[in-house]
């Protein structure tokens, strides 16, 4: 292949000498173009085509333009299984969005982009300028829909947690930039305005005048398209689609008190303004540069966790240990991580134990005891022990991505309150440009030297940039708190419904209580059976089975005993064929005719072969630490608490004794808890507490859902919320942090609405100066980002 294209395969024509170096070999091309995408690939860090790709790429066209061929190659499947998550119905991706310059951008993003053929959702966040994007595969392509992103102004790129840093950080440093430049020339400005000023009493000569109105104009004019240059395209990409955004009226008013000031240095007749639209400018900077640092800040913690994914993994090849990238581990892959080594990909021990730092998951500092069997999570840190892990699946789809991924989708959704809110802002400046023209108009009249003054603070005041970020900040800094403490919210209506519920039920195993359960009694009632055997069988037969109660065979597993043809009934047991013998285990309601239930239908687990019971089992199961204190505080609030379990009436009353709850339902299967549930829907506003293992079918029916632990697969749960640290405390500390951001984002609407009610007629009236302008709109959207930012403090 050596006098063949790397990139497209076709022989090299004579006399070609075109080459590019991909992963430190000079690799041949054919023609212009495909070195244009080669060096495409390898400049967006994208070499990794060439290793996964299955056949050779179409020949490249140099006309193509550079940017369009980028995206393009973001279609191939081989790179798209680093940033996107698939589904048999669609795929999903989280976008960076660059060039957002105010909350009204994620408006005018969301609503042409939903107009696209084949996507389903997007939802843009403007606090993370992160846009979480679903589409139908086949229907439209992703480059698709990161061209269409350009078309309207913005720069769209797949997120990469490396990358974000570096992204803010040149953001930062171009605010600053701008912040410089546009500082020290309206001080110089401002200097001369003072000549000007004091020249006026002086009888300073003409010419000297005309000179120093020049300097002035010199010097203004980088301050009003540099500095200002970010207003101009965000006003433009709004009116290029029909829009109105924050940036218009204030565009407007820069280039109108630009161009009077302008005319009459020029014309020689009027007064100049050149220090007031430069000091307007920088002021304006200022507070989109405070705007921007806040947001940063509330973004953060997302783009950190992905972070902690390792670059290499000790991968066991033969026995021998390999190097290889962390993000090409596949499922079944076997790897050792040594003592104070990031854990690479989600996985099970077979090998070795140790503690395992989970903080990064779970908020909880302290380590958490590991053993073969055990499930670890990419991104863990590994504590004193070698261990060797069975990698469970891919990068991509580990807890941790998907945890990122959903948290995402959580923050960029909008309740109805803030989808309300932007249509009032579109509405709200369409409103301004009218007032300023009957401003302009009315004044103008009355005292013409003024109107164009009390005009552009008209246009500058009202501007409505507090509104729009009333609630996205609110939203993040709320969730990104919540995921610092272990609570992950995966659905986007959980901040919005929490606050309403009046009832809460709860699953008793692994909910109310720990799960940790440990066999207490085993009565062989057959006596031609030991007692190690049944327990050998009833470990072989429970290892399928997902209920924490099988949990408490696992020291018995004997593998000598094979199962075959095993099936698991939910909520009942599991029946298979052991040794060639059929068993079956679990319930007694499931397992026992109605005779002998008086005997044994108190029991948690009996084993049975053909009809005849082998043996009986009880297990015993401790109440949770907080569940008594979270009862108690719930019962504060007039919250109602339902026990809703399959468990038998034994149990659930020990239960009962100990928490006080109002109403207990025993002997449940998923039918009768989603009945009981949908009863209680008649009139009150009901969440479901559970493991997230049989509960899954109730956690739909209810309002609000939540599951316990960072154990259970997350892609398939149902829950609305999963507590990742365990703690069935977290249910109020949610419930607190939920009330607390609905206040937050009520006061930041109050201010938003009230300071626009009064700043208005203000305006109009001709008793707010530009300067005065400026830094009550900045105050306005500073004071809004700033009481956000209280939900980042964790509560004493």
């Amino acid at each position: 292949m050596s006098n063949c294209c790397y990139h497209c395969g076709e022989l090299i024509p004579k006399g070609i000498a075109l080459f590019v170096v991909i992963d430190n070999t000079s690799q041949p091309m054919c023609c212009i173009g495909c070195q244009a995408i080669a060096e495409t690939i390898v400049s967006n860090d994208l070499t990794e085509y060439y290793r996964f790709r299955t056949e050779v790429a179409p020949k490249g066209e140099s006309l193509i333009p550079e940017e369009l061929m980028k995206k393009r190659l973001l279609d191939d499947d081989a790179l798209q299984d680093e940033f996107t998550y698939k589904t048999d119905n669609y795929k999903e991706s989280i976008l960076t969005i660059e060039g957002m310059n105010c909350a009204a951008c994620s408006w005018l993003i969301e609503m042409q982009i939903e107009k696209l053929s084949g996507i389903l959702s997007i939802n843009v966040n403007a606090s993370t300028q992160r846009a979480t994007v679903r589409w139908v595969d086949g229907t439209i392509n992703f480059s698709d829909i990161l061209i269409a992103i350009n078309k309207i102004g913005y720069k769209a790129l797949p997120f990469k947690a490396s990358t974000i840093e570096q992204s803010n950080t040149l953001q930062s440093k171009t605010f600053i930039k701008r912040l410089g430049i546009s500082g020290i020339l309206m001080m110089q400005v401002m200097m001369i305005a003072v000549g000007l000023y004091f020249g006026a009493f002086s009888d300073m000569a003409d010419h000297h005048l005309v000179y120093l109105r020049w300097v002035s104009f010199l010097l203004a004019f980088p301050v009003v398209t540099y500095g200002a240059f970010p207003f101009y395209v965000g006003a433009f990409n709004a009116l290029r689609i029909r829009r109105l955004s924050m940036d218009v009226p204030v565009s407007i008013a820069i280039i109108l008190a630009f161009s009077a000031s302008a005319w009459a240095t020029i014309s020689q007749q009027g007064e100049v303004y050149f220090e007031s639209v430069s000091m307007f400018t920088f002021l304006l900077l200022i507070g989109k540069f405070l705007e921007f640092r806040a947001r940063t800040r509330a973004a953060e913690v997302s783009a950190n966790l992905l972070k902690l994914m390792p670059m290499t993994a000790t991968k066991l090849v033969n026995e021998q240990e390999v190097f290889i990238a962390a993000k090409k581990l596949q499922a079944k892959d076997l790897v050792i991580v040594k003592p104070g080594e990031t854990i690479p990909a989600d996985g099970t021990i077979v090998f070795g134990l140790s503690q395992i730092n989970e903080s990064m998951l779970s908020g909880e500092q302290l380590p958490v005891y590991k053993k073969v069997g055990d499930s670890v999570f990419a991104g863990t840190v590994n504590g004193d022990g070698n261990v060797t892990i069975e990698v469970k699946h891919n990068a991509q789809h580990s807890f941790l991505s998907q945890l990122i991924r959903l948290s995402e989708s959580s923050q960029a959704h909008k309740p109805k309150l803030a989808k309300l809110s932007d249509k009032i802002a579109q509405y709200f400046i369409a409103l301004i440009l009218l007032c300023a023209i009957g401003t302009a108009l009315y004044w103008h009249q009355h005292l013409p030297e003024e109107a164009f003054w009390i005009t552009l603070s008209v246009l500058v005041a009202t501007c409505p940039c507090a509104l729009s970020l009333a609630t996205p900040t609110a939203l993040t800094c709320a969730t990104t708190r919540l995921n610092k403490d272990g609570i992950m919210i995966k659905s986007g209506h959980v901040m919005e419904t929490v606050p309403k519920v009046d009832c809460i039920a709860f699953d008793k195993t692994g909910t109310l209580t720990t799960g940790d359960f440990e066999i207490s009694q085993c009565s062989i009632v057959d006596t031609s059976f030991d007692k190690s055997a049944v327990l050998a069988i009833a470990a072989s037969l429970e290892s399928y089975s997902e209920h924490p109660i099988a949990k408490a065979f696992l020291p018995f597993r004997d593998f000598n005993y094979k199962v075959t043809n095993a099936t698991v009934v939910s909520g009942s047991g599991v029946k298979g064929i052991v040794n060639n013998i059929d068993y079956k285990i679990g319930k007694p309601q499931w397992l026992l005719p109605k005779e002998q239930l008086a005997e044994y239908g108190h029991l948690p687990c009996v084993l049975i072969s053909h009809e005849t019971i082998i043996a009986t089992f009880n297990v015993e199961d401790k109440v949770r630490d907080d569940a008594h204190s979270l009862i108690s505080l719930l019962k504060n609030q007039n919250i109602e608490t339902l026990m809703l379990s399959g468990d038998n009436e034994v149990g659930c009353n020990k239960v009962q004794q100990q928490l006080n709850i109002d109403h207990v339902h025993f002997g449940l299967s998923a039918t009768d808890k989603m009945t009981i549930l949908q009863a209680n829907q008649q009139t009150k506003t009901v969440a479901m507490v559970g493991d997230g293992v049989n509960d899954s079918p109730v956690f739909g029916a209810a309002h609000v859902s939540f599951a316990m632990g960072s154990g259970t697969d997350i892609a398939k749960s149902g829950a609305d919320v999963i507590l990742l640290n365990n703690k069935l405390s977290s249910v109020y500390a949610l419930r607190q942090m939920a009330l607390k951001t609905k206040r937050i984002i009520l006061q930041n609407y109050s201010w938003a609405f009230g300071y626009n009610a009064i700043i208005l007629p203000l305006a109009m009236s001709g008793h707010v100066t530009p300067y005065v302008a400026v830094i009550g709109m900045s105050l306005s959207s500073i004071l809004v980002v700033t009481n956000s930012l209280r939900l980042l403090k964790k509560d004493k």
